[in-house]
């Protein structure tokens, strides 16, 4: 579990991050779960963009992906979600 400092600093680390994973009209699919538990495991700090084409509520989504994917919700601003999950070999020292 983040703590409040934690996701601050998340938070500004993933500002100038592009989005990784976009969820379109497909939802949630296992495709996309395993592209996003890559992205995850390769760069531990990813967003993932919600299309308007979606369907799904970004809130219950971003719940689904980081039980699924044992990973914590850093934020959730508008139709986009900023994801991390500690890497066995962590690039990203948290305070």
């Amino acid at each position: 579990m983040l703590t409040g400092k934690q996701k601050r600093f998340l938070r500004g680390m993933g500002h100038d991050l592009k989005p990784v994973v976009l969820i379109g009209k497909g939802e949630l699919t296992e495709s996309v779960l395993r592209e996003t538990d890559s992205a995850l495991a390769h760069h531990e700090l990813i967003k993932v963009k919600l299309l308007e084409s979606s369907l799904s509520d970004r809130r219950e989504a971003a719940e689904q992906m980081a039980l699924t994917l044992n990973a914590e919700i850093a934020q959730i601003l508008g139709r986009t979600i900023l994801l991390y999950r500690k890497a066995e070999q962590p690039k990203i020292d948290l305070p």
